[in-house]
């Protein structure tokens, strides 16, 4: 019986150990835009929502959210690319996490995620940019669940000249 054992715990030590399993580099910034717009698109909240360009604005009380659009900067923002295995710094302090681009030519120059003692993401700011010889542009993006989102933009374009837009939504407390 106990070289039965022994016989059988030498052929499972003598296998190969099966291939890790490509996980993800960085939290899974666009797995959790996705989560939370099937959330929302569910749960249909009401929002006080602020379009401005420049210096005109109008906000609105809307519904009737395409969540998926609302939040597709943020989803796109993600930084899980294999390409990109080693291109953030992460720093930690507390409960707040960091990602930083270690090359200045990607686009989601930093990402910060504060979480609660429980893990749930209490606040997300996503920091992108892109320049080349005819354009720039920096956003600066905001996610608190069920409080606020914004994106705040700012524009260079050489024939077209600058232009600031920003997007707020405030969740109601109805």
């Amino acid at each position: 019986m106990r070289s039965g054992l022994l016989f059988i715990l030498l052929i499972l030590s003598a296998c190969d150990a099966p291939p890790p399993k490509e996980g993800k580099s960085y939290e899974d910034i666009k797995e959790f835009f996705e989560a939370e717009a099937r959330r929302l698109s569910r749960t249909n909240p009401e929002i006080n929502k602020t379009v401005a360009r420049n210096e005109s604005s109008e906000t609105r009380s809307v519904r009737d959210i395409n969540w998926k659009t609302e939040l597709s900067l943020f989803a796109e923002s993600d930084i899980n690319k294999p390409a990109w295995q080693d291109s953030y710094q992460k720093v930690a302090k507390g409960n707040t996490v960091s990602y930083r681009a270690t090359d200045t030519t990607l686009r989601t120059r930093e990402i910060q995620i504060s979480k609660d003692p429980a893990g749930r993401i209490l606040k997300i700011n996503i920091r992108n940019q892109t320049r080349n010889m005819l354009y720039s542009s920096s956003e600066q993006l905001l996610y608190i669940p069920d409080s606020v989102y914004q994106i705040s933009k700012d524009q260079r374009v050489v024939v077209v000249g600058d232009n600031h837009y920003l997007l707020k939504g405030l969740f109601s407390k109805k």
